[in-house]
Formats: C-alpha cells, structure tokens, sequence
C-alpha cells in the first residue's frame, strides 16, 4: 500500500562511477527523503535504471523531476504516480529458529509463500526470502514479530509497468 504522496519513479541513467551519488545528492540537496532505492543495469548495459520511492507532494516531485532532467547522466525519467505497476521487494530474514519454534515459522513460511534458504541447527537460525510487493512483505514481516528476529535486509521496490509501453 502506497502512503499519501508517495511517487515511484524511474531515472534512465548512463551506467557509470558516480552516477548514483550525483542523483542521490540532488535528492538531499532538494531536502527530499528518498524512501527505497534499487539500481541496478538494464537490458542495455550502457544503461542503468534507478527506481526510487519518494514522499512529497506533486509540485514538489515536479521540481525534482526537472532537476533530474539537468544532469547530464540522466537519459530519462519516468513518474509511475498513478500507473499500473508490477513491483517488487525482497527481503531476506534471519530468525531465531528453536526446535520449539521451527515447525510454526516452516509453516508461516509455505502461507506466505516465502522460502526458507538456510537452516542453522548448531546456531538456531533460519534464513527466509520473501518476494512480493510492500504490503505482503510488511506483512510476513508482522507475523514473524513473534519470533526473534535476528536480522533484516530488504531491497527497494523494483517496478515496471503493465503493457507494452517502455518504462
């Protein structure tokens, strides 16, 4: 579930050093927040996409958006506000997996739909991955509050939209 005034967009960019930095550093500069952050190359190596969740209100992402447009490494920028989208997180979680416990999270897991990556016996831990979008994440996440969870890692939202439009 998407939070009021809460824009994903997708900045095209050139895949070189610096680039992210100088992208982020506008972001801080506009004493914008940014909310989740995934990069990675496309299917054009040359480019990377960006996929950034921020919060503010329109006329503010409007600003950004235009200043994205100066920077010479930016090749596109895409607002997704509003657009039918396919996204994505994935978390990898470490919990306190007893053999009291082990059973009860195994099952949580098959619910969620989620898979276990590891299992620790000597160390009583378990690895999970889950992938899905930020309300299913969040909400294995809540179920898991019961357990002790030992560590989180999480990705930004990835996305793209439905259809054959290029975004």
């Amino acid at each position: 579930m998407s939070l009021p005034n809460q824009h994903t967009i997708s900045v095209m960019v050139e895949n070189r050093p610096g680039v992210l930095a100088r992208v982020s550093g506008l972001f801080a500069r506009r004493g914008f927040n940014i909310n989740s952050l995934a990069v990675s190359a496309t299917e054009d190596p040359e480019i990377s996409r960006m996929t950034v969740v921020t919060t503010g209100d329109t006329r503010e992402l409007e600003q950004i958006i235009k200043q994205l447009n100066k920077l010479i490494d930016v090749i596109t920028i895409y607002d997704h506000t509003d657009e039918n989208l396919i996204e994505r997180e994935i978390a990898l979680i470490k919990v306190h997996a007893t053999v009291e416990n082990r059973s009860e999270i195994m099952q949580l897991t098959t619910v969620f739909r989620a898979e276990i990556v590891n299992i620790t016996p000597s160390d009583e831990t378990m690895i999970i991955e889950i992938t899905g979008d930020q309300n299913r994440v969040d909400a294995f996440l809540e179920t898991l509050a019961k357990f002790d969870v030992l560590e989180l890692v999480r990705t930004g939202k990835i996305a793209l939209v439905r259809g054959a439009r290029a975004t």
